[in-house]
């Protein structure tokens, strides 16, 4: 069993007597990528700057190796590297900002030499060896930032939102480069940020946090497609989110009442059980009311009617009214194809699988 490089246990910040972060238990690994997502004023920037061992917590533990941090924390901050959202570089050359670390750390020249040229080119900034980092765009500024803390080949590597302030482009670049060398990695990494796509592109592992605490760890798919209640599901892309009533259950599939429609997902509750119906705008399917839908693999087939049509960057986001609100997320050329408008009657298909209920009031029957 792999042990964790990096750890919290039951710590708290608190600030003008508010609390701040309360973190019970959170580890990272080596050689895996823990995404951090939540809205801005999480607290997530506190938890890196606990985690780099910039910020003493006011209660609990930080753990390194599995053993309490203690005594002088210089020695364990030389084992990690901080990439914030500014690249705060030095007023000296770009060759001279990624090897700054280095020298500090009394590395030999040549060895550093070597290692300041290799993450140069790793991070496609070698011709910008001689560049005076004030003469930097925010892309290149920020590769240089990233290349700086690489080349101390850290144990752990903590990223607090170092894309945010960058153009669609060029973050999208930075992030497959970072890809690339993260991926054979022992490092153990936390990545901050609050852009969900981001998180999923280089996260193994995601905790969502909201409000100073960590809401849901786990993989990917499983926060994703199982939050685990509707805070959750609302940050991380459920649109729709609605009470309704178990009917019944078998063979894994749970039967909700939703006013007076009946819909089916994945996973047995009692009968009578509260729950919240969501689904993912993404996983509705819609239809005209002369097709049929009952042919494809879906379960849940429901006369709706459009009620509004909004541009939502390269789709179409569609509220529909199938005896409770339910969103749909469709390409342009299928909003032409269905010639959908406000009161056009549709049906709305969706799978079981996609369906996620949350417990309100009740655990789910075991």
């Amino acid at each position: 069993m792999i042990e964790p490089r990096l750890g919290l246990r039951d710590v708290m910040v608190a600030r003008g007597g508010r609390v701040i972060l309360q973190i019970d238990s959170l580890d990272v690994f080596p050689g895996q990528v823990l995404a951090v997502v939540g809205p801005n004023g999480a607290g997530k920037s506190t938890l890196v700057n606990v985690l780099a061992l910039l910020e003493r917590a006011g209660a609990g533990r930080v753990l390194f190796d599995g053993l309490p941090v203690g005594g002088s924390r210089l020695a364990y901050r030389r084992r990690m590297a901080v990439v914030f959202q500014e690249p705060l570089l030095l007023d000296t050359t770009v060759e001279g900002n990624v090897g700054s670390g280095l020298a500090l750390r009394k590395v030999p020249p040549a060895e550093r030499s070597a290692r300041v040229r290799m993450w140069l080119e790793r991070f496609g900034i070698a011709h910008l060896a001689r560049r005076s980092a004030r003469t930097l765009s925010g892309g290149e500024a920020q590769r240089t930032s990233l290349a700086r803390a690489l080349a101390l080949d850290p144990d752990v590597l903590l990223l607090d939102e170092p894309f945010s302030a960058l153009d669609p482009p060029t973050r999208e670049s930075l992030i497959d480069d970072l890809d690339r060398v993260l991926v054979p990695s022992e490092m153990a990494t936390v990545f901050v940020t609050h852009d969900r796509s981001e998180a999923l592109r280089l996260g193994d592992r995601l905790a969502v946090m909201m409000g100073g605490r960590i809401r849901q760890v786990g993989a990917p798919g499983e926060v994703f497609g199982a939050p685990a209640d509707e805070e959750v599901a609302a940050f991380t892309g459920v649109e729709t989110i609605v009470p309704g009533r178990v009917r019944c259950a078998e063979s894994g599939l749970s039967t909700v009442k939703i006013g007076d429609r009946l819909v089916e997902g994945a996973g047995e509750f009692a009968p009578g059980a509260e729950v919240l119906f969501c689904l993912r705008p993404e996983d509705v399917v819609l239809a005209p009311p002369s097709s049929h839908p009952e042919e494809t693999s879906a379960r849940n087939h429901l006369p709706a009617t459009v009620r509004r049509v909004l541009a939502a960057g390269p789709y179409v986001r569609v509220e529909v009214d199938c005896g409770f609100p339910l969103i749909a997320l469709i390409s342009k050329q299928s909003l032409e194809e269905l010639e959908l408008a406000p009161g056009s009657a549709v049906t709305a298909s969706f799978k079981a699988m996609a369906v996620h209920f949350i417990a309100r009031h009740q655990n789910p029957a075991t």
